[in-house]
């Protein structure tokens, strides 16, 4: 197989980091984990969106474009715990939406993630773990425990839905990515007949 970059999206919840490990097991590419544990303000930011919003999505910015940067200077094929721009065309977006990010905050942010964007090696194929019912979603994120998270509620899940909902379309047109969608409602990775089937429809993705 060629050297792939792959890059993993979905909603918070939706088994990103299980997909990543098992991608990375089974075809032996090198991990990219999304920069969460080490975040240095992922606490505040869910004690204090307001106060946080634009701090933690600089934090993620600079991370995940540090990981394109290393991601071009593997040998091996990579993989990615959640793509660059589900953090411009989602998050920040939504954050904003919700009043937590002001005008001047977001069109600064587009600019540092434009400026930024333009000259890194983008992902050769996107796997969209897509789930549209953000009560799956909560169950998982309550289930793994961490406790940044411990205060999510199920309507900032739905809030985020909707934007997700549209990404398909976003990340072939605007950003022209070879994109596989799988319904992980559905499809269970934690489980054996989940697991196989996902790897199985990864496989065939990879080989396109």
């Amino acid at each position: 197989m060629r050297k792939l970059f792959v890059a993993l999206a979905g909603n918070i919840g939706a088994g990103k980091t299980t997909a990543a490990k098992l991608i990375s097991t089974k075809f032996g590419f090198e991990l990219f984990d999304e920069p969460v544990i080490d975040n240095r303000f992922l606490k505040d930011y869910y004690a204090d969106m307001k106060r946080w919003s634009f701090t933690l999505q600089l934090e993620f910015l600079i991370k995940r474009a540090q990981h394109h940067e290393l991601i071009r200077t593997v040998p091996k094929s990579s993989i990615q715990d959640r793509t660059l721009l589900e953090d411009p065309e989602i998050f920040a977006k939504y954050l904003h939406g919700l009043g937590h990010m002001d005008d001047r905050e977001l069109d600064l942010y587009l600019e540092y993630f434009q400026r930024l964007n333009r000259d890194l090696h983008q992902p050769d194929k996107v796997v969209y773990l897509q789930c549209k019912d953000p009560g799956v979603l909560l169950e998982r994120i309550q289930k793994r425990g961490r406790k940044e998270e411990a205060a999510i509620q199920v309507d900032f899940l739905e809030g985020l839905a909707a934007y997700y909902s549209t990404f398909p379309q976003v990340a072939r047109r605007k950003y022209k990515l070879d994109l596989l969608t799988l319904d992980v409602a559905r499809l269970d990775i934690r489980k054996d007949e989940g697991r196989e089937e996902f790897l199985d429809k990864v496989s065939e993705f990879l080989k396109k």
